[in-house]
């Protein structure tokens, strides 16, 4: 029985084996694939959600289906990498594969717009407990988390402050800036900003600048108060709101302050500070660099600034030069009637001023007599010195070639003989350039030209010109300052000029001139009538040759410098960054550099100095302008120019007292001696001006000598009868020629007058020994004196008494010149009418009633300007 049993039990549990396997064999065969999905998926979740749509959906596939449980898809797992990861994915329907993705937790775009992952999906397996399922490959998944704009704007500031200046529009004023916490672009950016507070005269752009809409007013409005508020994106408005405060000021006008619009000298002051209070003011604009310019315009003062005012002659032999400079353009004479026919002009410095207009008759030659008396053979050593105003725009145009060209202007034109060979030179200007042509040989040698490029040339202002000429060097110095040749070269194959003398000034002579005279006699050429070309327009004065020998520079300094002009005090204590630089007239002083205080310390030791102890009185225009860079992209400031004028004083005109006895008799006899009859032993002579230095004048060039000099100097004396001439035969005023050469001086002895031009160089004469002078030496020969036959057929008409002296009504006038350029005080002028109006009564009534030592004989006799 058991065995049996047994027997059952083993074949029962063989059956049940071979059931396992094969249901194993054939599971086996159901799950034999894997589930697929994709390789990535993109995905978005709002802040306020949990769904993740993802991009392509989630699905898994399985080739296994329609089979129970191992087609069929059982989840989805998620893969970190270590990391936590705020989502979890589901599985939505099996049989399809159909899954989700959704959060675990809120989301915060804020702390983390971005999250990726991997997911992984597996079947189902063979049966209900998922045994030997399979797996997916893993996919990659991107989830960007959406803004909600749950932020609003926050200004940086509650409250703004600013202050700005009156008068002024603004591209902008400040700028208010609000942020916002959203991570989106679209919800954290602040689309615009807006301006509650109403009717502000202000406007706001989406960029939160703020600008003024119309002019403000300090005195209509001092403080704006206004809110102003902020929107994102999504039109969410900030929840404070910011407030801003403008604070109108008062205008600062960038601006130099401190200076005086007149500004006074004193002749004789020296150097004195031009604007000692003067600072800029440029409101707080940080600049790099400050330059500023001052002008003196000097132009209206004689021939461009003050110089030496008395005759050209004491003034050479001052400076040293020597003699034997000839004059060109003397004034029109018997002897130099070269100059009648030309156009003359009134001049500021009383100089006397030729006008060349172009026109043929305003141009003269030098006759050959003339050049012959004085002597103009130059050669290839002499220096031309001239006074010059000219503008290019005189010149006119020609056509040459289809094209307007500018004639050549001839200031001078010369062919001179020296010894058997001839040699020819002009000086022409031509647009702004001057140019010498110098012929040293017409018979062998070619020309050359010497060429200066110069602005003074065509500028329409006075200047001074000096060339001269040690072939082959030619210097040019205009106003006393060296200018080398821009261009030197060689003309080339010219016809040279007709072998004979001439000289024209203000044009030069054509070739047909020459014709038919060259053969002539000297005589002969000497009327051939000069055909010019080339005219000369402008103005000259001033004109000299020296023959034989040239000018130093030291001499041309000195005779033409300016003794006025603009000049800084003291270079050793310019500031750090200061540059400084003076034209060589003086008229102009530009000032550099990058730091305002040191700059306001700069301008203020600027100096007006005029070395002239009598310095020409009147009105000297000054201009300050100015330049400013900064270091503000927007622009920089502009500083009007200043207009302001130098007033120089009339200075205390010196006064000459002549005392002494005016009118004496004597017996007819006395007067026809060899000896003469001394007209001045008792005249004597004093000065207003005592003998003092000017100190602040010796550290200038020529300045003690040309200021301090001439305020105690004589210049000339001359003695003349009124009415008519003398007599020459039988009546002269005698002086002894031997002792006025042993004194220093020149005289001139004529029919007019008797006068004596002090020569400085030789002998500085004071006044003091002037008076001695004219006391000691001058004698009367016979003055005024009718002879004793004249008297004695005029005797029953005279009416005095036989054997006295018959006397003319005129008077005996003395007229002392030390200065040139005083007018006579009103007050002298009617204390001198009152005296003669006084003294007129008594002169007629006899010769014994005139006063002879009465205190009230004193004469102040000042020659008139002009």
């Amino acid at each position: 029985m058991q065995a049996v049993e047994v027997g059952r039990m083993k074949r029962q549990t063989a059956g049940l084996l071979l059931l396992l396997l094969i249901s194993s064999a054939l599971a086996s065969k159901a799950n034999k694939h894997k589930p697929w999905i994709e390789t990535e998926y993109q995905g978005i979740v709002m802040e306020n959600d949990n769904t993740v749509l993802l991009n392509p959906p989630l699905f898994a596939l399985d080739k296994d289906a329609p089979l129970h449980y191992a087609g069929e898809v059982c989840g989805f797992r998620v893969h970190s990498g270590g990391s936590s990861v705020p989502f979890e994915a589901v599985v939505l329907d099996k049989s399809t594969g159909e899954g989700l993705i959704r959060a675990k937790e809120p989301l915060d775009c804020e702390a983390q717009r971005e999250h990726s992952f991997t997911i992984q999906a597996y079947d189902c397996g063979e049966g209900p407990e998922g045994t030997n399922s399979k797996k997916s490959h893993k996919a990659t998944v991107h989830v960007r988390v959406n803004d909600v704009n749950e932020f609003a704007p926050v200004f940086l500031e509650r409250l703004y402050q600013v202050s700005v200046s009156e008068g002024r529009l603004y591209d902008r004023i400040l700028r208010v800036e609000a942020i916002d916490a959203d991570c989106s672009p679209q919800f954290s950016q602040i689309c615009f900003y807006e301006i509650l507070t109403p009717n502000m005269p202000f406007t706001i752009d989406n960029d939160g600048n703020i600008k003024n809409s119309e002019v403000l007013d300090f005195r209509r409005q001092r403080l704006y108060r206004f809110s102003v508020t902020a929107y994102d994106c999504g039109k969410k408005r900030a929840v404070q709101d910011s407030e801003v405060q403008i604070e109108v000021k008062p205008t600062c006008k960038p601006a130099w302050t401190g200076w005086s619009k007149r500004i006074e000298y004193t002749p004789g002051s020296g150097s004195v500070s031009l604007l000692p209070s003067m600072h800029l003011e440029t409101c707080d604009e940080p600049v790099w660099n400050i330059q500023a310019t001052i002008e003196l315009q000097t132009n209206h003062i004689g021939k461009g600034c003050d110089r030496d005012s008395y005759s050209d002659r004491s003034v050479r032999r001052l400076c040293g030069a020597v003699r034997g400079e000839v004059d060109l353009l003397p004034p029109p004479s018997l002897s130099t009637n070269w100059t009648a026919g030309l156009t003359t002009v009134p001049s500021p410095d009383s100089s006397l001023v030729f006008v060349f207009n172009g026109s043929v008759r305003q141009a003269c030659e030098v006759p050959q007599s003339a050049l012959r008396e004085l002597g103009v053979s130059a050669g290839d050593h002499f220096t031309l010195q001239l006074w010059m105003k000219h503008a290019s725009g005189n010149q006119p145009a020609q056509q040459q070639h289809g094209r307007a060209r500018k004639e050549e202007e001839s200031i001078i034109c010369n062919t001179v003989r020296n010894d058997d060979s001839f040699s020819h030179y002009s000086l022409s200007v031509h647009s702004c350039r001057l140019s010498l042509l110098y012929w040293p040989q017409l018979t062998s040698a070619r020309p050359v030209k010497f060429l200066w490029k110069l602005e003074q040339v065509c500028d329409d202002d006075w200047h001074h010109y000096a060339v001269n000429l040690e072939f082959p060097t030619v210097t040019l110095y205009v106003d006393g300052v060296t200018y080398d040749p821009a261009l030197i070269h060689d003309n080339g194959p010219l016809r040279p000029p007709a072998p004979r003398p001439r000289l024209v000034i203000g044009a030069s002579w054509t070739e047909e001139a020459q014709k038919g005279s060259t053969n002539g006699s000297e005589s002969e050429q000497d009327l051939a009538p000069p055909q010019f070309q080339s005219h000369f327009r402008g103005l000259l004065a001033g004109f000299t040759v020296r023959p034989g020998r040239v000018e130093p520079h030291s001499v041309i300094e000195c005779l033409y410098a300016c003794r006025e002009g603009l000049d800084f005090g003291d270079l050793e204590s310019l500031g750090s960054g200061m540059k400084v630089h003076v034209n060589p007239t003086q008229s102009m002083l530009i000032l550099e550099g990058d730091d305002i205080e040191n700059f306001n310390r700069a301008i203020q030791q600027i100096t007006y100095r005029n070395s002239l102890r009598f310095a020409t009185p009147g009105v000297r225009p000054l201009r300050i302008s100015t330049s400013l860079r900064c270091f503000s992209e927007e622009g920089c400031v502009s500083i009007r120019d200043v207009e302001g004028y130098l007033v120089v004083l009339q200075p205390d005109a010196p006064q000459i007292f002549l005392s002494g006895m005016a009118h004496f008799a004597l017996p007819a006899s006395e007067f026809e001696t060899p000896q003469g009859v001394p007209l001045f032993s008792e005249l004597r002579i004093t000065c207003s001006l005592s003998h003092s230095i000017n100190t602040a004048s010796q550290g200038m060039e020529g300045g003690a000598l040309m200021s301090d000099a001439v305020a105690h100097t004589l210049d000339g004396c001359e003695v003349s009868p009124v009415g008519e001439e003398l007599d020459l035969q039988r009546e002269e005023l005698i002086l002894d020629p031997e002792s006025v050469k042993e004194k220093g001086l020149e005289l001139i002895n004529n029919t007019a007058y008797i006068a004596i031009s002090v020569v400085p160089g030789a002998a500085t004469v004071i006044i003091v020994v002037c008076v001695g002078f004219l006391a000691l030496m001058v004698v009367l020969g016979i003055f005024r004196i009718r002879s004793i036959h004249r008297q004695e057929t005029k005797e029953g008409s005279s009416g005095g008494k036989e054997g006295e002296i018959d006397w003319d009504d005129s008077a005996l006038t003395i007229i002392v010149n030390p200065m040139e350029s005083y007018e006579l005080q009103h007050g002298v002028a009617a204390e001198g009418k009152e005296e003669k109006e006084e003294k007129g009564e008594e002169g007629e009534e006899s010769l014994e009633s005139l006063p002879g030592d009465a205190p009230d004989n004193q004469r102040i006799i000042i020659k008139l300007d002009g």
